[in-house]
């Protein structure tokens, strides 16, 4: 556990001191989310309708910049020699690194709710549904992000790769917690927990098929 939080810390701590990830995402989401509040500006009861959806599609795609973000951390300080030097297990680097970014992509829901509320007038009706839904959801993006991140490769090809890659594995996190939004910001018919526990076993999958494949993914950074 010591070394997961070493990674974590570490990570976070390089996002900190440079604000590359939150400058960037923050914005972008933002820019998103107001583009679309324009466009369906002419029937404003639209809005809490979609907003939930919006939402989840301006949280998924600012997500492959901070996976990108975190994957090329390692890969400019080159990642095998530091584990080969320290003895750190592989496992032990993915769970810090998916701890990190989810952290930071919970910080940008949080953010990117702000304004959500205000350009959408969302009323909230069920906030443990959404906190919950939002955090497991933040946890599998994390985890199937950054193995599709290493997938990827590196430089501009792997910018346009890892969306391509990564949005398609998941779509389920986002129709699952779209609905489950839509429960929690009174636009939906159910009570949104039955999509959180789908989420939450989406996110049991991702977390434990990106631990079997890590280390060789590790291998080729």
């Amino acid at each position: 556990m010591r070394d997961v939080w070493r990674v974590a810390r570490k990570d976070l701590l390089i996002e900190w001191r440079s604000k590359r990830v939150i400058s960037t995402t923050v914005p972008f989401s933002f820019m998103v989310l107001l583009l679309f509040a324009f466009a369906l500006d002419p029937d404003r009861g639209q809005l809490p309708i979609v907003a939930a959806g919006l939402y989840w599609i301006a949280v998924l795609l600012a997500s492959t910049m901070a996976v990108g973000r975190s994957v090329d951390i390692e890969r400019q300080n080159g990642l095998r020699d530091g584990v080969r030097l320290f003895s750190i297990d592989p496992m032990a680097i993915y769970i810090g690194k998916v701890l990190a970014v989810t952290a930071q992509l919970i910080f940008l829901m949080v953010v990117l709710f702000a304004g959500l509320v205000v350009l959408y007038d969302v009323e909230i009706v069920g906030a443990p549904v959404l906190i919950v839904s939002g955090v497991t959801a933040s946890v599998a993006i994390a985890s199937v992000g950054l193995i599709y991140a290493f997938l990827s490769g590196t430089g501009r090809r792997a910018d346009m790769l890892l969306p391509v890659l990564v949005l398609p594995v998941l779509a389920p996190i986002m129709i699952a917690a779209t609905q489950s939004w839509e429960a929690g910001l009174d636009a939906g018919t159910g009570g949104g927990w039955d999509w959180v526990g789908l989420i939450g076993l989406f996110a049991l999958l991702y977390v434990s098929m990106g631990m079997l494949v890590f280390a060789p993914l590790m291998e080729d950074a």
